[in-house]
């Protein structure tokens, strides 16, 4: 190892502990944030049929939902949001200990739950928005249909009632896209090399050559 490699490694060690103890300011942050907006109780589909906003907390005190693209103006499921949610269906029962946890598309439930079942996606609990107002209010669907990728939390008061806790989105700000990076470890795989991400993207389905 030479002086110069020991140096410049010692300096992105330090950076790197600077941006963990970064992440655990801000995730700190937003665990202080006050009470959200309350919520109307949606009523959503699911696998078993209409399944209200409130029926999806699974007794647990938060509930996460990821708003795939697809459906409105998107007539294919989002490569990128594919690509999140195969690693999800992985670990979806650890999440399930200590969160409600559910993948919401505007597509109608019957096609998003055939591409989940297309894609393995046996430990995630689908739904569909469609006939509702529910990602537009989120702000993940915009009033011409096209798909937002948003995520959001969601809580209930002492007496049930629902509240949006936090949102956030893939577009940050304007030129800022990585807003939700951290849903997903092949990002962070690909930053640990010499060639970094470049402008991969990813696919929903890969050929031998690639």
């Amino acid at each position: 190892m030479s002086d110069e490699y020991a140096k410049r490694r010692e300096e992105l060690l330090e950076a790197e502990v600077a941006l963990t103890q970064q992440r655990e300011r801000v995730a700190e942050m937003r665990r202080q944030l006050p009470p959200g907006p309350a919520v109307e109780d949606y009523a959503l589909t699911g696998e078993g049929g209409p399944v209200r906003l409130s029926e999806l907390f699974g007794g647990k005190p938060s509930l996460v939902v990821y708003h795939f693209m697809y459906g409105g103006a998107q007539t294919e499921p989002c490569p990128m949001c594919t690509m999140w949610s195969d690693g999800w269906a992985a670990v979806a029962s650890h999440i399930g200990q200590r969160l409600g946890f559910a993948v919401c598309a505007a597509a109608p439930y019957a096609d998003f739950a055939d591409y989940g079942r297309e894609r393995g996606w046996r430990n995630l609990r689908l739904l569909s928005a469609d006939g509702t107002s529910f990602k537009s209010d989120c702000e993940s669907q915009l009033p011409n249909g096209a798909q937002i990728p948003v995520v959001t939390v969601f809580t209930r008061d002492d007496d049930g009632s629902l509240r949006l806790a936090y949102r956030g989105c893939a577009m940050q700000r304007d030129g800022v896209y990585r807003g939700v990076d951290l849903l997903s470890p092949v990002w962070h795989f690909l930053d640990l090399t010499p060639e970094g991400r470049g402008d991969w993207m990813p696919s929903r389905i890969y050929s031998a050559a690639d």
